[in-house]
């Protein structure tokens, strides 16, 4: 029987569709090797030839990691640029096990989170709004631009906001543009979008933390203010 190609295979059998269906912890060390590999020999595909070298490692990554370049290009379907793949591959986990996990800001209060901003907002001509989207202590899970418009306003889109809120797993959600006439009152537009964001929020349920007006120097906070 001839050998099928990985791209023959059944939609969710095949490595990379299954990443995209089920993220990274669903597939076996062999797979998600052989999607760096990206293919096999004539006699195997990719996964197979990951679980026939794997095997001669006792499964083991470690193992696998401490082999040569010349050891795995004995392998029938592993060439020098694969060898050097897959050793590249084990020493970037290798790394990252050995860093500290990147602590994340706690953004509680309007001052943390106009410290947190000004760096990136203060030197800005035009208007920039972000959302920053937290966990339910108040933990940066990512910060976003969501607009980037005019001198006096932006343009915002709520069902953009409140996707990446909920592709985040989003607990608690603060919103931030800057005044590049350094103004802090709050415009019109400010108001109505504040109000907007929060109603769609509450249908979300998801917190409303605060919408923060940052100028080079100082900020206006809604909820400091007791409207939110």
């Amino acid at each position: 029987m001839d050998k099928l190609n990985i791209s023959q295979w059944a939609e969710e059998d095949r490595p990379r569709e299954k990443l995209m269906r089920l993220g990274p912890t669903a597939l076996s060390d062999a797979e998600l090797i052989a999607i760096l590999i990206g293919s096999g020999s004539p006699k195997e595909d990719a996964v197979t030839l990951m679980k026939r070298i794997l095997a001669d490692c006792n499964n083991s990554l470690n193992t696998l990691g401490k082999m040569s370049i010349p050891e795995l290009m004995q392998y029938n379907g592993v060439g020098e640029a694969k060898a050097i793949t897959i050793l590249a591959a084990c020493e970037l986990g290798k790394r990252r096990q050995m860093e500290t996990p990147e602590e994340r800001p706690d953004l509680g209060t309007a001052t943390r989170i106009y410290n947190h901003m000004h760096p990136l907002m203060q030197d800005l001509d035009v208007e920039e709004f972000w959302i920053l989207l937290m966990n339910q202590n108040y933990r940066l899970i990512k910060k976003l631009r969501v607009s980037h418009g005019g001198i006096t306003e932006v343009s915002v889109d709520i069902r953009i906001i409140m996707r990446e809120a909920v592709l985040a797993n989003t607990t608690i959600l603060a919103a931030c543009h800057n005044h590049p006439s350094g103004s802090l009152r709050p415009s019109k537009q400010d108001d109505a979008l504040t109000n907007s964001i929060k109603a769609a929020c509450d249908v979300m349920r998801i917190k409303f933390l605060d919408h923060i007006i940052i100028t080079d120097g100082a900020y206006y906070s809604y909820h400091e203010s007791g409207r939110i």
